[in-house]
């Protein structure tokens, strides 16, 4: 959570002067008093700033300028206290480029009935002043998040605060750096897509090296820092004598601080890798891509870039949740009409945060890539609720794709030595499947029993993504439809975003 605190969302109220210098002095009096609260408020993760009251439009302007250029900034609560006429609001939102969530609210709870008057009639206006602004919103058709209730009501807290995540990660993504080792696998395309698109859609950017460029950081590695992660190695995970002992493990090491190295080098946040580009390297890198996700890199396989930024994403908004978030894959289904399951895995790279107990460091073949025997992280995964989310280029438009999962127990797999996961897609295996396939979901996604699915709408609401979900509610012939229409809207909108 501390890691979170060095960011600010602006807490900016609307107002107007025709009130005279009284009101308004009341009204930044009762905002300063809600941004004190929320910025107190044990679930959420900002700082919440509190903003002079805004009643022009070149105030509004200029707040809106601050905040794009802010660092520090990562979006706007807007709230009007009393009436704020919208067109003030035009020109300061149409240059916002960061999200903002229009809560609407009142500083007290219930009405005085047996003191109302006129005064407190003409000073508690949001019932409309809100409508006002909600119109120009509407009118501008800006995405934005709007939260309903007393500010003080525990669900409206917990609503702002998983925006307040959401717009985080946003802004971790605006000149996020990928990496990608090698390419794409081979004739797979979904893990394709257009990679300038990306950068202007949604703010990051895939930087291509050679495996060479990694092996020599990986070659730079002494013995003594080697050591050293040997140790660790043996203080967090339960492993074998062989195996600690082994030049596999070793090898492991030097790859896992040769490619940190490179990672830190170059301020990259997410990463690919591809078993068919591993030339000067003695195994796939399977250990360190596990123990890089567990410090917040996003990661993914065979040069998928989408899925390794889309998992950096989610792991910005997880910070200091419970649970954990993964790269992951759709492996292999038990058709069992009583009980039908999907195992999520992958042949080395899980993120053991989201392991039911401590991991065993195991080495194995792989019979796919041509290398040496990798060392691995090997565990089951907590019970309980998580999602699965894929993002795909559609040509047009990135779309994203969410799948409510209920994890299961895991029966015992003693020739399966790999991380993996079991559950119960919802509403059932049938139909989660048939509708992913119709949306054009990837093999890959990124998995979280940390956050839920409305960090993901939110998320997308700022980038501008599609956003799609597969719940208990999910009904085919409705599923179909919702993918026609949205087909339509975007080409008759001609909008990518």
């Amino acid at each position: 959570m501390d890691e979170l605190k060095k960011y600010e969302v602006w807490f900016v109220t609307g107002s107007q002067g025709l009130y005279g210098p009284e009101t308004l002095k009341q009204v930044a009096a009762d905002s300063a008093v809600i941004a004190s609260y929320l910025d107190k408020a044990p679930g959420i993760s900002q700082r919440v700033v509190f903003k002079p009251i805004l009643t022009t439009p070149d105030s509004i302007f200029e707040l809106c300028s601050e905040a794009n250029n802010s660092k520090v900034c990562v979006g706007l609560i807007i709230w009007m206290h009393t009436f704020s006429p919208a067109k003030m609001w035009i020109r300061g939102l149409s240059v916002l480029q960061k999200p903002f969530l229009h809560l609407h609210t009142q500083l007290n709870r219930d009405i005085p009935w047996g003191t109302i008057d006129m005064n407190f009639m003409n000073l508690n206006q949001s019932a409309h002043g809100d409508r006002e602004f909600g119109f120009i919103g509407a009118r501008l058709r800006l995405n934005r998040k709007i939260v309903v209730g007393h500010y003080q009501d525990p669900d409206i807290l917990d609503r702002i605060s998983v925006w307040l995540r959401a717009a985080t990660a946003y802004n971790d993504m605006q000149g996020m750096k990928v990496a990608r080792f090698g390419d794409n696998m081979r004739e797979v395309a979904v893990t394709e897509g257009n990679k300038v698109s990306a950068q202007i859609d949604l703010g990051y950017s895939v930087y291509g090296f050679g495996v060479g460029d990694l092996v020599k950081y990986v070659n730079d590695v002494t013995d003594g820092e080697i050591k050293t992660l040997l140790d660790e190695y043996s203080s967090e995970y339960t492993m074998t004598k062989e195996v600690a002992s082994s030049d596999t493990l070793k090898d492991a090491a030097r790859i896992e601080l040769g490619m940190e190295a490179f990672l830190k080098g170059g301020n990259f946040k997410a990463f690919t890798t591809c078993f068919e580009d591993l030339h000067g390297l003695k195994q796939l890198p399977g250990l360190a891509v596990q123990r890089l996700m567990v410090k917040g890199y996003g990661f993914g396989a065979e040069g998928d870039w989408k899925t390794a930024a889309l998992v950096r994403s989610m792991k910005v908004m997880a910070i200091g949740l419970k649970g954990g978030t993964s790269f992951m894959e759709d492996y292999t289904y038990h058709l069992d009409p009583a009980e039908t399951r999907v195992l999520g895995a992958h042949m080395l790279e899980i993120c053991p945060s989201i392991a039911l107990a401590k991991p065993a460091v195991e080495v194995h073949q792989l019979s796919i890539g041509g290398k040496a025997d990798p060392a691995r992280l090997v565990f089951k995964t907590a019970t309980g609720p998580a999602i699965n989310v894929s993002v795909i280029d559609l040509g047009n438009r990135f779309r994203m794709i969410v799948n409510k999962v209920e994890v299961v127990k895991c029966p015992d797999m003693p020739n399966l030595p790999v991380a993996s996961v079991l559950w119960k897609p919802l509403p059932d295996l049938k139909r989660s499947a048939a509708a992913w396939i119709l949306a054009g979901g990837a093999h890959h996604a990124g998995f979280s029993s940390s956050i839920d699915a409305e960090y993901m709408e939110d998320f997308a609401g700022m980038t501008g993504l599609e956003y799609v979900i597969i719940d208990e509610k999910c009904d085919l012939d409705s599923f179909k439809k919702e993918l026609r229409w949205n087909e339509i809207f975007y080409l008759v909108s001609g909008s990518r975003i």
